[in-house]
């Protein structure tokens, strides 16, 4: 599959062949799913917590005798029943991680890319480097080419000027290819690859 290259003033820079393996496949929601929910499980914090009985600052004294009063049988203030007790079967630090196999995650990225040459969202560009970290020059390029949430992957290094300028333009984020995943590519407009980016990620998932 062939797609045309072109620079980031919007001049053409010739074509690229593009692997049918990476790029060319029927793009399958269930792997995608999977794959985007493993990431945000792995990425979730899970160091909510609760105070045990054991925890609450109550004192441990039994409230009142066992028999005779009337009421139910209790002990101490910190029982789950009790306003300001303790949480019982609470949240505790964890992990929310899970496992899933390594073809899966690559397969995965395979589907997220092949998805956005099947919605022509995905875009090739010969270079993403500037001669000095200009912000006003790279928004100038980036509005011309009628760019607004995208994602743009290099090769093996992103270039230091090109990443500082992006930095601070909104809805413009930066990634080497070995940071290319599933949940970035989707959840952006368009996908901006550099000749280095596509020949980096064919090389990955080979």
């Amino acid at each position: 599959m062939k797609l045309d290259v072109i620079k980031l003033d919007g001049g053409a820079a010739g074509d690229v062949e593009l692997s049918e393996d990476v790029f060319g496949l029927e793009p399958r929601a269930d792997i995608l799913h999977r794959v985007v929910r493993w990431q945000r499980n792995k990425a979730q914090a899970g160091t909510h917590k609760v105070k045990t009985r054991s925890e609450t600052s109550y004192s441990t004294k039994k409230i009142y005798r066992q028999k005779g009063t009337g009421g139910a049988r209790h002990g101490d203030r910190n029982a789950p029943i009790f306003r300001k007790g303790g949480i019982y079967k609470g949240p505790t630090p964890r992990s929310h991680a899970h496992d899933l196999p390594k073809k899966v995650r690559k397969l995965g990225l395979k589907h997220a890319l092949s998805s956005k040459v099947a919605s022509g969202n995905l875009v090739i560009i010969e270079t993403a480097a500037l001669d000095e970290a200009k912000t006003k020059i790279l928004a100038k390029q980036v509005k011309e080419l009628g760019w607004k949430r995208v994602l743009i992957i290099d090769g093996s290094e992103v270039n230091e000027n090109f990443a500082r300028a992006a930095a601070n333009i909104e809805g413009l984020d930066v990634l080497p290819s070995i940071g290319a995943n599933v949940m970035d590519i989707l959840k952006r407009d368009t996908l901006v690859i550099t000749k280095a980016g596509v020949e980096a990620l064919e090389a990955r998932l080979k």
